[in-house]
């Protein structure tokens, strides 16, 4: 292991201590870790704070305002009302409809949407607090279930992936489009499972500052015109649209919920200073931190180095159960970690399929789970969605920790046992 990467590795350590700790305020550690990587050489300050000029970020912080401006509007009053209407028939039973709505909807956005898991937490942001069911209940599970459709046909994504990391590893095997959904469906099962058990632990608190009534809010009607809501409404619409077709505009997609954001300021739905306030948001500021960490853990070769050893401490005789799990754990790790999910992928994925061919095993069970698992890193406030999740639930890190560690685990080994249930070795 090189200097650099030691540097780097206890720099990231010290950002995520410094999250564990609580003391410094939401957004600030990852900020102070890119200014101890300049120091120490590790990257230059353009390579720190590239997640500043990020093309995720920009548009997180676009939809931000765009949020603030939805939130003025009769659509989010008429949501917060039917929110807690729900919650008012009953907790449990709310809680398991909201779920299933996020992971139903997922199925449309496929896995990793990051405009469906921003415009969710968004909305559901909006939730006034209710004892039978706080949103602290509510942000964390309904966040990551984003990432678990409940009907995964739309896979195309990482079904290419495994095709690709299967030829590049000389192992052209025919996979099954439907089996390979049905291993993303056991992953979603495992989700939901944890989820249903873990709705008593989940923690009781108010998500905005001052709200502490159980009780139902006075909502009154928006004071915008309703040609300002109306137009609120359609640039809202647009910008989503202009994300889900971020892969084949390229970043007009993103610069579409900038213009939508320019809109709402011509027409005085927020001022300059709600925008300022919206894109400059305590986790706007998280998110563009850690992208400098990333990529530096990234450049060192760390994630090379670790892949290699592990692949020769597990050695050719090991279980393929236990061989694909600690894969997928290295895999979803390090993709939160460095910020390049396919990068890693394709680093983890060819070394467990020569692995698995070298002991005369099926590798397509191996290569569909590490895939899917490089989606699967949310134990880590550290990447766009489980930061979010966070901070908008205003959740400490012994209480995130409390909830995403078992799910981590308990995902995983639903995805093991899917991929080998689906694909037998």
């Amino acid at each position: 292991m090189t200097t650099q990467m030691i540097i780097a590795l206890l720099i990231t350590v010290f950002m995520i201590v410094l999250i564990m700790m609580d003391k410094l305020p939401f957004g600030a550690p990852p900020l102070l870790a890119c200014l101890l990587l300049v120091v120490f050489g590790i990257s230059d300050i353009a390579s720190a704070f590239a997640g500043f000029s990020n093309s995720t970020i920009v548009m997180l912080a676009e939809f931000m305002a765009l949020i603030a401006a939805l939130q003025k509007t009769d659509f989010i009053i008429y949501f917060k009302k039917a929110m807690f209407n729900m919650a008012e028939r009953g907790g449990f039973k709310a809680y398991v409809v909201i779920i299933l709505i996020a992971m139903l909807a997922a199925s449309l956005f496929g896995t990793g949407s990051t405009a469906y898991y921003v415009l969710t937490l968004g909305l559901l942001s909006t939730l006034p607090y209710n004892k039978k069911l706080p949103p602290s209940k509510i942000i964390l599970p309904a966040g990551i279930a984003t990432n678990h459709p409940l009907i995964p046909f739309n896979t195309a994504l990482q079904y290419g992936i495994v095709i690709a990391v299967l030829a590049s590893a000389g192992a052209n095997n025919e996979v099954s489009v439907v089996k390979f959904a049905v291993v993303n469906f056991f992953l979603s099962m495992g989700f939901l499972i944890n989820a249903l058990i873990q709705y008593k632990f989940l923690p009781d608190h108010p998500i905005s500052d001052g709200e502490t009534s159980s009780n139902a809010p006075e909502l009154k009607a928006s004071e915008l015109p309703k040609w300002k809501q109306n137009v609120t409404y359609l640039v809202f619409v647009i910008a989503v649209i202009g994300m889900i077709m971020q892969g084949t505009i390229g970043d007009a997609g993103y610069a579409i919920a900038g213009l939508a954001v320019a809109v709402i300021l011509v027409i005085g739905v927020l001022d300059f200073t709600e925008i300022r306030d919206s894109i400059s948001a305590p986790i706007i500021l998280m998110s563009a931190g850690v992208i400098g960490i990333a990529n530096a853990l990234g450049s060192t070769g760390l994630t090379d180095l670790v892949g290699s050893t592990v692949a020769g401490v597990l050695g050719n005789n090991v279980n393929p159960f236990i061989l694909i799990f600690v894969f997928c754990i290295l895999t979803s790790v390090l993709a939160t970690l460095t910020g390049s999910t396919i990068g890693t992928v394709y680093v983890f994925a060819p070394m467990a399929i020569a692995t698995c061919t070298s002991m005369g095993l099926d590798p397509t069970a191996a290569a569909c789970a590490i895939v899917v698992s490089g989606w699967c890193g949310h134990f880590l406030p550290i990447d766009g969605l489980p930061a979010m999740c966070m901070g908008i639930g205003k959740y400490n890190i012994k209480q995130f920790w409390k909830y995403t560690i078992p799910q981590y685990f308990i995902r995983l080994l639903a995805l093991t046992a899917g991929a080998l249930i689906m694909f037998p070795v």
